[in-house]
């Protein structure tokens, strides 16, 4: 990850309770309100934040996988689901399939996807700032301040309105 990337993520680790606040206000906005507020942020980020020059997000955290995302990726490999369930995923806490291993597997020297056109819908989505029902994954976006510069750049605006 860049300097510039890393400094977004200190800048929103060292403003976590001003971040929450900001939860905590957008929470009150009328749920279209709030999208829109967000998801024209998100497309200003990603002008800004080239996620092949991060991919933090692919080094230390890794996503729910869903039973179709298993079949897409074993589609990919050419291998049996259950076998890329036992080289590549585990179990998690929740008893949600995740990557056994972080960096994610399919992370190539590059910050490419091995697997991008076959990748789990979690990736695909992430990080989740232009959903269409922000209202209901606030605490997650929060939490993906520490992870993605775009979501601490969305912050970092979010700050400024008062």
């Amino acid at each position: 990850m860049n300097k510039e990337y890393k400094k977004y993520i200190q800048s929103a680790l060292s403003r976590r309770k001003e971040n929450k606040r900001v939860v905590h206000r957008l929470k009150k906005m009328k749920p279209a309100l709030l999208n829109k507020l967000i998801n024209n942020m998100h497309a200003e980020a990603f002008e800004i934040i080239d996620c092949l020059e991060c991919a933090n997000c692919c080094s230390s955290i890794s996503p729910a996988v869903t039973d179709n995302d298993i079949s897409k990726i074993s589609k990919h490999l050419r291998k049996k689901p259950n076998k890329v369930v036992q080289e590549y995923m585990l179990l998690d806490n929740d008893k949600d399939y995740v990557m056994n291993r972080t960096p994610c597997p399919f992370l190539m020297l590059d910050n490419c996807c091995s697997i991008y056109d076959s990748r789990p819908l979690a990736c695909k989505g992430y990080p989740h700032t232009d959903h269409n029902k922000m209202h209901q994954i606030l605490q997650l976006t929060l939490r993906n301040t520490e992870v993605c510069p775009a979501v601490c750049y969305i912050f970092e605006r979010l700050n400024s309105i008062k």
